[in-house]
């Protein structure tokens, strides 16, 4: 008997692989009636998603899994869809496993190998810490997308990143260049290993270059989510408002604590400046729009499956590439 392919499934029900993923992954952005459809072919072609057969389309095939670290992180999501559009010509199958951001993608990975038997890893919003060695004697190809792996001990990790600390340096730059020094940043743990570490030395940076010093009481650790941002900024601004602006990690997380600013009578940028980091779509139209370092989705997409398929299909050596992000001056900064 013929074993479907996850690219099988979205050509009969007429619908993207991104689509079929979704209805796999169980994600609520999926129209049912689509839902349904997808899993009537998949019920008709008796593909399931268990541990043995989900995304395999022969037994001794490649499968990669592309395992994103936040999942109610639009940027991070939209990256990982673009991923999948570019995998239409590989060889190897691919599946897409969301984690929450403080879940352990490396034991989640780990899973997977012994689960399903993956050949390789794209890991998306990851952080390269000591929990990452528990991969180190594995033989398996594997990319951090989003996190430079230069000077990772992972001997087969390759990287496709933009310059984070450059660009936050630029941004922190721009904020303070129009007379604000006491700014906030919201961001998340600020040990080494990940990109958002990179953008805290990035600000400290900006600072140093103006003769300051950045006040860490103005360091603030968040959720990447609405609601996460939104109550932190309550909080934070209930001790500090005298804080002009906001540099923010995330464009998620600039769009909740704008709301909160909002919500706590405080005009944005009249008062209080908000710049973020990712450049999601909804920053281009949500009120104000936002100021923004724009990753660009696409080629961090493409680059980050083709290093990938390289390494598997021509063993090809693990490659370090740093793409270009753009500042993005709008409607939050005052």
């Amino acid at each position: 008997m013929k074993i479907y392919t996850i690219k099988d499934i979205a050509r009969e029900a007429g619908v993207s692989v991104t689509t079929v993923s979704r209805v796999l992954n169980h994600r609520p952005d999926v129209n049912q009636a689509t839902r349904e459809k997808v899993e009537r072919v998949m019920a008709a072609c008796h593909f399931v998603g268990n541990a043995n057969a989900r995304g395999l389309k022969q037994v001794d095939s490649d499968l990669v899994a592309i395992i994103i670290r936040g999942h109610q992180n639009p940027f991070l999501n939209a990256l990982a869809e673009a991923m999948l559009q570019h995998t239409k010509d590989c060889k190897a199958a691919f599946l897409t496993e969301y984690i929450d951001e403080k879940a352990d993608e490396f034991q989640t990975a780990l899973r997977l190998l012994h689960e399903k038997r993956v050949t390789g890893f794209i890991f998306v919003g990851s952080r390269i810490d000591e929990r990452a060695q528990v991969l180190s004697g594995l033989d398996l190809p594997m990319v951090f997308t989003t996190v430079n792996a230069a000077h990772s001990n992972l001997p087969r990790a390759a990287s496709v990143s933009i310059d984070d600390r450059a660009m936050a340096r630029e941004a922190a730059g721009v904020l303070l260049s129009r007379g604000h020094t006491r700014v906030a940043v919201f961001g998340a743990s600020r040990a080494d290993g990940d990109s958002l570490s990179q953008r805290y030395k990035g600000v400290k940076d900006a600072f140093h270059d103006a003769g300051l010093t950045f006040d860490e009481s103005r360091y603030v650790e968040t959720r990447f989510s609405l609601k996460g941002a939104y109550d932190s900024a309550r909080a934070f601004f209930a001790e500090k408002p005298d804080t002009t602006a906001v540099f923010t990690m995330s464009d998620i997380v600039a769009m909740g604590v704008i709301r909160a600013l909002q919500d706590m009578g405080k005009r944005v940028p009249e008062d209080v400046s908000v710049f973020g980091f990712d450049g999601t779509e909804t920053g281009k139209y949500f009120i104000p729009r936002l100021s923004t370092v724009e990753q660009p989705v696409e080629e961090l997409a493409e680059q980050s499956v083709l290093v990938l398929t390289d390494m598997l299909e021509h063993q090809v050596a693990p490659r370090h590439v740093v793409v270009e992000a753009t500042l993005r001056l709008r409607e939050s900064v005052k």
